[in-house]
């Protein structure tokens, strides 16, 4: 890739997965140019000037694409119509809104400047769920009927007490879990219930530390998933992902980070699920498709449908139980 075309990127915000990385270890189809509310990480071998505020990275016309992680989450869906109008791709944090109406505000807004707007949306293409997308869509567990989910991330005291910050629990959490269960088995949520709990709070405010929620899939199947911020440190990964689907000739299943998986075929243990080479990261994808040199695995609406599915089941922050 030595001559292959760069985009030239800006980090704004520093309140989730930002792109930091990428200053210890350049990627070949991307240029840093610019950093705002971002610290540099130790080792950086790229070192971007600073620039005061989002207005200036707005006003560079060298930028071509903003990666958005902003101080407060209720303010992203905002912060992506000023960077869409400015003629800036954009690649967003999750929760990308906070509503569903913000959500479609933004997709009106990138449909009507031509630029491209997607959410740091690429949960199952990793070690093993990519390999379980594929199994599914072969077809070797017949017609799926019945998924379940977890996403569990540990409680640390910085953790936001007020949802407005990062989104809750529900959605910058939970939308992992319905990833898993849209794009693996491929078909989407219709309809969605949720409960939510403070039980466990260790801090002061209202920070939720576990969710569960249960839905219909488009094809009459049964969905469920849990969300919580109680993973201990003795399991030895910052997150506990496990996902089972059930179709009507076997199941397929990860547990434990991904780290134990298994594929059962009608009377056939099949053992561990192979997962394959390593996935293309799904923000190189992303990056080639912007330079026309490659296609997202998912259009823009299968993205970002589960936190739509999400958002319709929690449309404002009441009180819990």
């Amino acid at each position: 890739m030595a001559n292959a075309p760069r985009l030239r990127v800006a980090l704004y915000g520093r309140n989730g997965h930002q792109l930091t990385h990428l200053l210890r270890e350049p990627h070949p189809l991307v240029e840093i140019v610019a950093l705002c509310e971002v610290e540099l990480p130790e080792g950086a071998r790229v070192t971007p000037p600073v620039l005061p505020s989002l207005d200036a990275l707005l006003a560079e016309n060298s930028i071509e694409m903003i990666s958005l992680c902003s101080p407060w989450r209720s303010q992203q869906a905002a912060d992506s119509i000023r960077c869409l109008e400015a003629g800036k791709h954009v690649l967003a944090e999750k929760p990308a809104a906070l509503s569903e109406s913000s959500l479609d505000e933004i997709l009106r807004t990138a449909e009507r400047t031509g630029k491209s707007f997607r959410e740091m949306g690429g949960t199952v293409f990793q070690k093993p769920f990519l390999a379980m997308r594929e199994i599914v869509r072969r077809g070797d567990l017949g017609e799926i009927v019945q998924v379940f989910a977890q996403k569990s991330y540990p409680y640390y005291p910085g953790r936001a007490q007020d949802e407005a910050l990062d989104g809750g629990l529900f959605l910058q959490n939970g939308v992992h879990a319905a990833r898993f269960i849209e794009h693996v088995s491929g078909q989407r949520i219709v309809s969605l219930s949720r409960i939510e709990t403070e039980l466990g709070n260790p801090g002061e405010g209202h920070l939720r530390m576990a969710s569960a929620f249960q839905g219909i899939l488009e094809n009459g199947g049964c969905a469920s998933a849990i969300a919580n911020y109680l993973n201990p440190p003795g399991l030895g990964s910052w997150g506990n992902e496990s996902l089972r689907v059930f179709g009507t000739k076997g199941m397929a299943e990860a547990t434990d980070a991904g780290k134990r998986s298994r594929l059962v075929i009608g009377d056939r243990d099949l053992g561990p699920i192979d997962p394959g080479p390593e996935p293309l990261p799904y923000f190189t994808q992303y990056i080639q498709g912007l330079l026309g040199v490659g296609e997202m695995p998912l259009t823009l609406e299968e993205e970002l449908h589960p936190l739509r599915a999400l958002l319709r089941a929690k449309p404002s922050f009441p009180e819990v139980n």
